[in-house]
């Protein structure tokens, strides 16, 4: 197998007596979607601020593409493709859905510049991609929650990332939309060589979606595998999926 393109080792986050992470070891590699599930209180987005720089962790190494990056700020991991998006919406609601995309390339020469043209043609692209570029010239602060997600999403990709964090990109989105982010993420991660690590509530989402999932409970990992290992193993069963069905839906957090 190839070198995982993200690789967190032996990760420890504590908040004074609590210990949040308990040596996490976790990886993705470039065309690979893992979902990552747990429990209320896992873990699971404190291990996202870990890995996009936004906490720095007490113990352990995270490495990108061959290279230690566990003091980088969140900024030069940005600029290096890994992006992220949050369980509570981010949008800047006083602009335009197109906007929203068109900032996120401003690091790349400003709205000013000789390649502003290009900024809102990638934009303009990947709305259409995403299928909500009749949003364009819609305001973010009023949409609906799952189509919030989408633009999130969207966001994410106006930039061309190498690694996406989503998190819990299906809070919130009716099937149909569901099946949209599923088939975009997909595309995504095949088509432009990404590597896709989401948290979700929704386990139908996630066995669905995921070639790997892995389980975190009380910020240790419990499980990891394919889908079907996951879902047959005692301990995941016990602490976590209980006895529903493959496909059934349960707490994430």
């Amino acid at each position: 197998m190839s070198r995982p393109l993200l690789h967190a080792s032996g990760i420890d986050v504590r908040f004074g007596g609590v210990h949040a992470l308990r040596d996490v070891t976790v990886s993705v590699r470039t065309g690979e979607i893992c979902g990552l599930i747990g429990p209320n209180g896992a873990g699971k987005t404190t291990l996202f601020d870990v890995l996009s720089g936004m906490r720095r962790p007490d113990g352990g190494e995270i490495v990108y593409d061959g290279t230690v990056i566990t003091r980088r700020s969140p900024v030069w991991r940005a600029r290096h493709g890994i992006r992220r998006t949050f369980q509570r919406q981010q949008l800047f609601g006083q602009l335009t859905v197109a906007d929203n995309l068109v900032v996120a390339r401003d690091w790349r020469g400003g709205l000013r510049s000789a390649g502003a043209r290009g900024h809102r043609e990638r934009a303009a692209a990947v709305l259409d991609a995403c299928g909500i570029d009749a949003l364009a010239g819609s305001y973010a602060g009023g949409l609906p929650v799952g189509q919030a997600r989408m633009v999130e999403l969207a966001r994410a990709l106006a930039d061309p990332p190498r690694v996406l964090l989503l998190d819990e990109p299906a809070s919130g989105t009716t099937v149909e939309e569901r099946r949209l982010l599923a088939a975009v993420i997909r595309r995504t991660a095949e088509e432009q060589d990404c590597a896709v690590l989401l948290v979700e509530h929704n386990v139908a989402f996630v066995m669905e979606l995921c070639s790997r999932v892995v389980v975190l409970d009380l910020g240790e990992v419990l499980a990891e595998g394919t889908p079907a290992e996951v879902h047959a193993h005692p301990a995941v069963r016990e602490a976590y999926l209980g006895s529903s069905a493959p496909g059934a839906d349960g707490p994430a957090r």
